[in-house]
């Protein structure tokens, strides 16, 4: 039996780097070189400046490429490192065309930085491939899904965008932080760069900051390998060992995790003070079959409303289990305000055309178990109606 024929849970554990073909260890080493001594003058060794390549790091890019089904993988100091690594590929005069709801600082990115050097962008419901078509323009070279967007879920058909890409010679960036590999590949569904923060699930402890990127191209892997070398922004050996590390457990983390983010989302659209919950594991979701059909499951994030950001501001204070804070897809639970933390980049206009509300939060569900989490948020949205009850009772 090869490896290739090992179930994903088996191939975080056995692949490639499972042991030190020197020592025999089962953890990678950390190699802390930043150069490496050439034995002779005119053909130099596999590594020589460690911006260029580390073995630890290198480590790390293997293994993503493996789950991910690409044929190179490219590890970088942050998420964000990453995308704009991958924009790179652009040149002035191209044209974006990208998710609407998409996460702050790729919003940040296109509309400030990719603006100054001539790269146009359309933002989209990529959920209508109607308006995806209409967007397109004869300088159109990429189209960057984000599915599950963030943080409203929305989901898009990977398959349809990636081959309406093909049709006019574009590439398709999808960013598959909310999934990872476990749940879904894109790049066996036609797209051509696969993006990560692995500041999330794929290390999932809140202690690295990462970013990772999988192509499936060997002429688009040496791009932008070019562009990770000029541009520098490399994940150093310590990170890329910690998101090894985390690798190993993720599968068995987002089985968890997944399933108690259904029971919370299903507790919540139940609830009579939640407007509104976003979940595309919830069978009533929009986009639910497309989910099933291009994923193995909806992950660990769902967002929902509350009647006010007045309401919204009582039930946080009243919470006690999550963490209040940026980022998602940690060991422990991690409620977010995107108003004021992944979207604040974005300004509020912005996001209310998005339907990113001030009275929204995004959950990212953890490891606890899901009653403790529904019985925190029942008292809590329990002191928010006796408080609005209060006020009903003063008019």
């Amino acid at each position: 039996m090869t490896k290739e024929e090992f179930c994903f849970e088996t191939r975080l554990l056995h692949n490639q780097h499972k042991m030190d073909p020197v020592t025999g260890a089962v953890s990678v080493p950390i190699q802390h070189a930043s150069t490496f001594h050439q034995f002779d003058v005119d053909q130099f060794g596999k590594y020589d400046y460690a911006r260029s390549l580390n073995p630890t790091r290198e480590a790390l890019e293997d293994v993503i490429a493996e789950l991910e089904g690409g044929v190179k993988g490219f590890a970088f100091a942050s998420g964000m490192a990453a995308i704009s690594t991958a924009f790179l590929l652009l040149s002035a005069g191209d044209h974006v065309v990208i998710t609407d709801d998409v996460y702050g600082g790729t919003f940040r990115m296109v509309t400030e930085v990719l603006t100054r050097f001539g790269v146009e962008h359309t933002f989209v419901d990529m959920t209508d491939l109607e308006q995806v078509k209409q967007a397109i323009k004869p300088n159109t070279k990429a189209f960057y899904v984000e599915t599950p967007s963030n943080p409203l879920l929305k989901v898009t058909d990977i398959k349809a965008i990636s081959s309406m890409a093909k049709e006019i010679g574009a590439l398709t960036f999808v960013d598959n932080t909310f999934l990872t590999p476990a749940l879904q590949r894109p790049l066996e569904l036609g797209a051509d760069i696969v993006l990560h923060s692995a500041t999330k699930f794929l290390s999932g402890h809140s202690d690295v900051v990462a970013g990772l990127a999988v192509v499936k191209d060997e002429d688009l892997a040496k791009r932008l390998g070019f562009l990770q070398n000029s541009f520098g922004a490399i994940l150093g050996v310590q990170d890329a060992w910690l998101v090894l590390r985390g690798l190993k457990t993720l599968s068995v983390r987002l089985e968890h995790s997944q399933k108690s983010t259904l029971k919370i989302a299903e507790f919540l659209q139940s609830h009579p003070l939640i407007e509104r919950v976003y979940y595309p594991g919830l069978d009533d979701h929009p986009h639910y079959q497309l989910q099933q059909d291009q994923a193995q499951g909806a992950g660990a994030v769902l967002s929902f409303e509350l009647k006010s950001e007045a309401a919204l501001r009582t039930f946080v204070s009243g919470v006690k289990i999550p963490v209040f804070a940026v980022s998602l897809g940690a060991v422990e639970s991690i409620l977010s305000y995107p108003a004021k933390m992944s979207h604040a980049a974005m300004p509020q206009a912005e996001r209310e055309k998005r339907g990113i509300k001030n009275s929204l939060l995004r959950l990212s569900v953890g490891l606890e178990n899901p009653d403790d989490l529904i019985k925190d948020f029942s008292q809590s949205l329990e002191q928010l109606g006796q408080n609005e009850l209060v006020l009903q009772q003063g008019e």
